[in-house]
């Protein structure tokens, strides 16, 4: 029932990740890094000296120093050593008493041990959603974004985006900073959360991402942008007309949306089409954008 001694493999390099299905950008504004169960126990089932846990380590370190350099949350998740069989449920039919049986393994591997402004929460079950404060942390925090890596991936770090995607929060795999069972049950899990849930990007594109600057988009900034693709006086304008009695057209919307989202801000043009004016496009604006953004 326990978990078998695993073999290294080669970490995929991002050109083999799947093309997504979504181009949502990560913005360390709005993200929490999610280091997930890298405890000295299920590290230790790939034995000593595994290129592959030097480097998921390695790349996982890259990740927490930016994130913490960004002001992002670093969130940790880690099993107890005291599980009793009704906390534990079918955990023991699939695979055994777990950390029950090796109290001695529990800490997070030394070199990713949480510092003092780290949140470390308790994991019951597969997602780390489940039994615990983490959706609860998110809001509290102003994140919408998750950002996750670890081990292991077709398990608790699959699971745990699929929750992130139906509580619509953004999850982001790092493809090159999991572990796995196998090859192939990595790339399975990559390949499920590019075409089903969240988005695939690697280390390198995390590093990339830089919080938007405060002065990101204004009300008058929208305003002027509208009436420059309306060809509309100013006069004229009235904030709750609706936008297409103006004539503005869907090829004009998609070119603003793209623009926008040049700038971090992430509207959908379904949601854009429910409110129709000036105002409208505002609220639903405003609320995507940092503490602060608009003012």
């Amino acid at each position: 029932m326990a978990i078998q001694s695993l073999a290294s493999y080669a970490m995929p390099s991002p050109e083999s990740f799947r093309i997504n299905k979504v181009d949502w950008r990560l913005a360390p504004e709005r993200a929490a890094l999610l280091i997930h169960d890298m405890q000295d126990y299920f590290i230790g089932f790939y034995g000593e000296n595994s290129p592959l846990v030097d480097r998921l380590i390695s790349n996982i370190q890259r990740l927490r120093a930016f994130f913490k350099s960004q002001g992002a949350p670093v969130i940790y998740t880690a099993q107890p050593i005291e599980q009793s069989d009704n906390e534990r449920g079918l955990l023991n039919d699939m695979w055994g008493p777990g950390l029950n049986a090796h109290p001695h393994l529990q800490k997070i591997v030394e070199p990713l041990s949480p510092e003092a402004d780290d949140i470390v929460l308790t994991k019951w079950r597969y997602s780390a959603f489940k039994h615990s404060t983490l959706a609860e942390t998110m809001k509290n925090l102003g994140r919408d974004q998750l950002a996750i890596c670890g081990v292991y991936g077709h398990i608790g770090c699959l699971t745990t985006a699929l929750d992130a995607f139906m509580q619509d929060i953004k999850p982001f795999m790092i493809g090159d900073a999991i572990g796995d069972f196998s090859l192939d049950d990595h790339l399975m899990t990559l390949n499920y959360v590019a075409g089903r849930c969240g988005k695939v990007i690697g280390v390198e594109d995390a590093l990339a991402a830089r919080s938007v600057p405060a002065a990101l988009l204004t009300r008058e900034d929208l305003r002027n942008q509208l009436l420059a693709a309306l060809e509309v006086e100013e006069s004229e304008f009235d904030a709750d007309e609706n936008l297409i009695d103006y004539g503005l057209d869907s090829v004009r919307v998609m070119m603003l949306v793209t623009e926008w989202r040049r700038l971090g801000i992430e509207v959908g043009f379904d949601e854009l089409a429910k409110k129709p004016t000036f105002n409208g496009w505002w609220g639903i604006i405003d609320r995507r954008l940092p503490a602060g953004a608009s003012a």
